[in-house]
């Protein structure tokens, strides 16, 4: 067991760094060394598929941490993950029932049954993917990276029905009792206040996961993973849930890991299975299509659907559970948990390649999607007018919202943020701001944003340094005269953000120290008492 692992994170390492080489998320290589191992004679333990599973309750329960349950009730949320299920289940199976008709093996096997079942596990695009995606490219927070979890999480209830209701069984009566959990969250709350900063969050994170979400729901006769969502979710307004979010953050990457070995070494395919999950991924084009217009019935901008189709177009690892049901219950041979796994497996290979060249495509077919799009856009995807603006502060974090406030005192009402967040524009316009919604991730943006030259100065302020790198490349293309000023964190992104042209980069590690200084320094000449008489007093 001590010479396999060892052996298994060798390979998964040599193979993620080698996939990664290329331009290519490392996850594509976790899921080749998990065939590689396959192929030598490996055999999965059981353990693997423990901590597989695991990394995917953590997923889910950080997915909650994140989530605003408003999003759930977004049109263009539930709308469109109803429209998209419903006709991709009529069209897969149509394909399966057209290659059933043409005797093709192990699908002329199906009974009407086994063909909308296998349907049924191909409609589902993968949480675990989109998630990895989304991060990477640090796009969680813009809109369809948020339209697109509200859209899995949808699909993840669908398929917790499906799996449920397949058992045979419902849930017994004292199921109920789960509606008394948000009764929970004054209790869970105050915990969180008490458990600091520390290992007793990661632990109180990995209870709420493990012990009250899956555990509990598990207990009830329902899908673990949904209640290490919920659990999540109950959490999730405390201003300590982001902090939990990231600290463990690298505990789910780590078990994630084995989630994709463990996909790779679920079978060896033979050339039936592999011309079968061929066939499914070279039709994926329409699955993802069918996203694309989904989205755009609900006023969505072209680009918005083009890159929330793209981060779905994929299969899902909730086919596998549900092909791994439908074998066990006899509604389907082992071989389609084979099949499903292969064509899961190619389909991250060809949404990664789709999702890192994403704008790239978008600019070469925007003058034929844009025929799809509406007159009138949705609220938060429409066109951003600075107005007379003379000063832009892009991203209203903290750092962002202390920067607007102390330009304010200079530039008056002409100083104007820039925040993605919907909800926290309206927020900061209720606290005296002005503010407007805009995603300076969004190509788009860029486009229909008017820099003439009352501008100024534009201040990049996102927490993240993709945001700003990109805002800074962005720029590069406006002929204007403005300064532009950007945060940064290490000193290798203060060189690159300066190879692009802004003119001042301030480190927040340097600056907050200099700005603490400062601060004390300023108390300290207030001070008329000695601190051991204060202190006696």
């Amino acid at each position: 067991m001590e010479h396999t692992l060892i052996i298994m994170i060798g390979i998964a390492f040599a193979t993620g760094m080698a996939i990664n080489a290329i331009g290519l998320p490392p996850m594509v290589g976790f899921l080749l060394a998990g065939f590689i191992l396959n192929g030598v004679g490996f055999t999965a333990p059981d353990s693997l598929s423990f901590i597989a599973d695991l990394g995917v309750t953590l997923l889910l329960f950080s997915i909650g941490l994140k989530l605003d349950i408003k999003t759930l009730f977004k049109g263009e949320v539930w709308g469109a993950a109803s429209l998209h299920i419903t006709g991709s289940v009529l069209f897969f199976a149509g394909v399966v029932f057209v290659l059933k008709w043409l005797g093709l093996s192990l699908v002329d096997q199906l009974d009407t049954t086994g063909v909308m079942i296998v349907a049924f596990a191909l409609s589902f695009s993968s949480t675990v993917f989109a998630v990895k995606i989304l991060e990477e490219k640090s796009e969680m927070n813009s809109l369809y990276g948020r339209i697109a979890i509200g859209v899995l999480i949808m699909q993840d209830i669908f398929a917790v029905l499906f799996l449920t209701f397949s058992t045979g069984k419902l849930p017994d009566y004292y199921a109920l009792s789960l509606l008394l959990l948000p009764l929970l969250r004054p209790l869970l709350f105050k915990i969180m206040d008490k458990v600091g900063h520390g290992e007793l969050l990661v632990l109180y994170g990995f209870f709420l996961a493990l012990v009250l979400g899956a555990g509990f729901f598990e207990l009830m006769g329902l899908k673990a993973d949904l209640g290490a969502l919920i659990a999540g979710m109950l959490v999730a307004s405390h201003p300590s849930a982001k902090e939990m979010a990231r600290a463990l953050f690298n505990m789910k990457e780590l078990f994630l890991v084995c989630f994709f070995l463990h996909i790779g070494l679920t079978g060896m395919p033979d050339f039936t299975h592999l011309g079968l999950a061929l066939l499914f991924v070279a039709i994926l084009p329409i699955k993802t299509a069918l996203y694309f217009f989904c989205f755009n019935l609900f006023k969505l901008r072209a680009r918005t659907s083009l890159l929330g189709a793209f981060s779905l177009a994929n299969y899902s690892e909730f086919g596998l559970i549900v092909a791994a049901l439908a074998a066990s219950k006899g509604w389907l041979s082992p071989d389609w948990l084979i099949i499903t796994a292969i064509a899961l497996s190619i389909s991250f290979i060809v949404a990664s390649i789709l999702n890192a060249q994403s704008d790239n495509i978008y600019q070469a077919l925007a003058p034929r999607l844009k025929r799809f799009q509406h007159t009138r856009l949705h609220k938060e995807d429409r066109p951003v007018r600075v107005g007379d603006a003379t000063v832009l502060v892009m991203g209203m974090g903290r750092v962002g919202t202390g920067a607007y406030d102390e330009l304010t005192k200079v530039y008056g009402d002409t100083v104007l943020g820039i925040d993605n967040s919907h909800e926290k524009t309206l927020a900061l316009r209720a606290e005296g701001r002005r503010v407007i919604t805009g995603d300076a991730m969004d190509s788009d943006f860029w486009n229909k944003l008017e820099i003439t030259d009352q501008v100024k100065l534009i201040l990049l302020a996102m927490p993240d340094h993709n945001g700003n790198h990109h805002a800074a490349v962005q720029l590069t293309h406006h002929d204007c005269s403005m300064k532009i000023a950007a945060i940064a964190r290490f000193p290798e992104d203060i060189d690159e953000l300066k190879s692009l042209g802004v003119d001042a980069v301030f480190n927040m590690y340097d600056e907050a120290g200099a700005g603490f200084a400062r601060h004390v320094c300023t108390e300290v000449e207030t001070m008329t008492t000695p601190v051991a008489t204060r202190l006696s007093i």
